[in-house]
């Protein structure tokens, strides 16, 4: 029996029209709402605790219609896509603002690159799209030119402020020191206090989702693995399972364990930078080298055996592109050796550091109830209290071996600088223990199967746990059988919430520490 089926209906009745075959995997249930019973449906899902996973909207004039309104629901393992409809000629949908946080941001991205209004929405500032575009250009619909320039016209974004005596602002970016991507924060400060943080976001939108609508099927999956750099690994799975799960495809046995394996390395080398990082903006540039030697060591072995230093391509649609030979397993078990000895070492540095300690406990707090209502994902979810893992909620082979693996989701509660670099130490411990189980028990077999073409008119959908946290491909096939519709939601796009809620009552010196913590992507989010 399925919860959010059970509250959705109890609210609406005969209003949700579930409806089979349409959405693949048929675990994910689907249903479609009249446009008046949208925020209906999402006070049923409130109230059964369910978290907006996300919201997006599709152009289905190619069929004949106007434009599909989405939002995607989660408790536990189950997920809930439900969908209504706005006309051509009269393109609104009512807005679930007053129920989630995360709609504030999926609608403004929704109206500045699909063109609808999401009604009774209280800030209608453009999101992802600049205000030097034109008004009337919504990249997202059919009839959207990318090839041609767009004309820019004069606009100001117009900024939150905050008046009193001894306030003041601070623009930090776009352009940040160093190599990271751009993004735009602007705080208002009593002396070093932060009363507020803005971010600005949308400087390395790249047309990513539009981009996809221009792809054969059978090549998404490299445009997929280049969202968020990164996460390659976990993008380009995102792609493939949701392909796969539209296409009804089954990948071998062995090429969903070496899918595992090299998401388990790519979590464990992007957490080792993470904890040298966060150490270093807190003054403590050892664990910093340390740490990036223990990353290089992973990343070398990876082009050995892979042929690329973050196993970028190697997960296709069907399964895998490369597999792995008796020699190199023995030399990933020999380097898991090692990097646990030295590892441990530096943990013990970390924890007996008292001036480090001090900067990282009870810095950027994030409140377990706050990271639910923002419906956090990933790494800030679980040091802020909630237990979400898609490897346990949503797994393939082999996390599905329970009674085997036996996961461990780490997970704690003071929601501080110090919870989400603990939360990244742990599981840098438990993927190598998941890798060294993988590389004991893996069977032998083929690692790809043939995907055939998807047939008009269907969707697909794929959560996987990247290394920050829950990533959601859901895929929609055109009248003729091509890509429609490729909506990406990375962690990154939920949790760029958390962090401008976890900076108030902090310090300015302080914030890059806090960002470093939640280290969100940028490019991810950019879409």
């Amino acid at each position: 029996m399925s919860m959010l089926k059970d509250a959705i209906t109890s609210l609406l009745g005969t209003d949700a029209q579930f409806v089979d075959g349409y959405q693949q995997p048929g675990r994910v249930l689907f249903c479609s709402v009249p446009r008046e019973k949208f925020v209906e449906a999402a006070r049923s899902m409130k109230k059964a605790y369910a978290l907006l996973a996300a919201e997006w909207a599709t152009d289905e004039t190619p069929f004949g219609k106007g434009y599909g309104i989405f939002a995607c629901y989660r408790w536990g393992a189950e997920y809930l896509i439900v969908k209504t409809e706005a006309p051509a000629d009269d393109p609104t949908f009512p807005s679930l603002t007053k129920k989630y946080v995360p709609a504030f941001r999926f609608e403004r991205q929704m109206q500045s690159l699909m063109g609808l209004t999401p009604v009774n929405h209280p800030d209608t500032r453009p999101w992802i799209k600049f205000e030097d575009w034109p008004a009337d250009a919504w990249p997202l619909r059919k009839s959207f030119d990318p090839s041609q320039r767009l004309a820019r016209v004069h606009g100001e974004y117009q900024w939150i402020k905050s008046e009193g005596e001894g306030v003041y602002e601070i623009p930090v970016g776009p352009v940040h020191a160093g190599i990271i991507e751009p993004g735009h924060f602007r705080f208002q400060a009593v002396g070093e206090d932060v009363l507020n943080l803005e971010e600005r976001l949308g400087y390395v939108h790249k047309g990513i989702e539009k981009r996809f609508e221009s792809l054969p099927w059978e090549q998404g999956f490299r445009l997929a693995g280049r969202v968020s750099g990164d996460t390659t690994v976990a993008h380009s799975l995102g792609y493939c399972m949701a392909l796969e799960s539209l296409t009804q495809c089954n990948p071998p046995e062995r090429a969903h364990w070496l899918r595992a394996l090299f998401l388990e390395r790519e979590r464990i080398a992007n957490h080792l930078g993470d904890i040298g990082a966060i150490c270093n903006d807190a003054a403590f540039a050892f664990m910093l080298y340390q740490m990036m030697r223990l990353k290089e060591s992973l990343l070398r072995t990876n082009h050995r055996l892979f042929g690329h230093r973050f196993i970028m391509d190697r997960i296709v649609p069907g399964g895998v592109a490369v597999d792995i030979e008796p020699r190199g397993k023995e030399e990933i078990l020999t380097e898991l050796d090692r990097l646990s000895r030295d590892f441990e070492k530096l943990v013990v540095i970390y924890e007996e550091n008292p001036s480090l300690e001090d900067r990282v406990r009870t810095t950027g707090v994030l409140k377990p109830a706050m990271a639910r209502e923002i419906c956090a994902v990933g790494i800030v979810a679980r040091a802020s209290g909630m237990n979400l893992d898609c490897r346990i909620f949503n797994p393939f082979p082999p996390y599905d071996q329970y009674d085997r693996l036996e996961l461990d989701v780490p997970v704690m509660i003071t929601g501080d600088v110090h919870a989400r670099t603990w939360v990244r130490v742990r599981e840098v411990r438990e993927s190598i223990r998941i890798i060294r189980w993988i590389l004991e028990n893996m069977p032998s077999g083929p690692i790809s199967s043939p995907v055939i073409a998807p047939g008009p008119d269907k969707a697909g959908f794929a959560a996987v746990e990247g290394w920050r946290g829950e990533i959601i491909y859901w895929l929609q096939s055109g009248p003729q059988g091509q890509v429609n519709r490729c909506m990406v939601r990375d962690p990154s796009s939920v949790n760029w919430l958390g962090l401008e809620q976890a900076i108030h009552g902090n310090i300015v010196p302080d914030f890059p520490l806090c960002n470093k913590s939640f280290n969100q992507s940028y490019s991810g989010h950019d879409l």
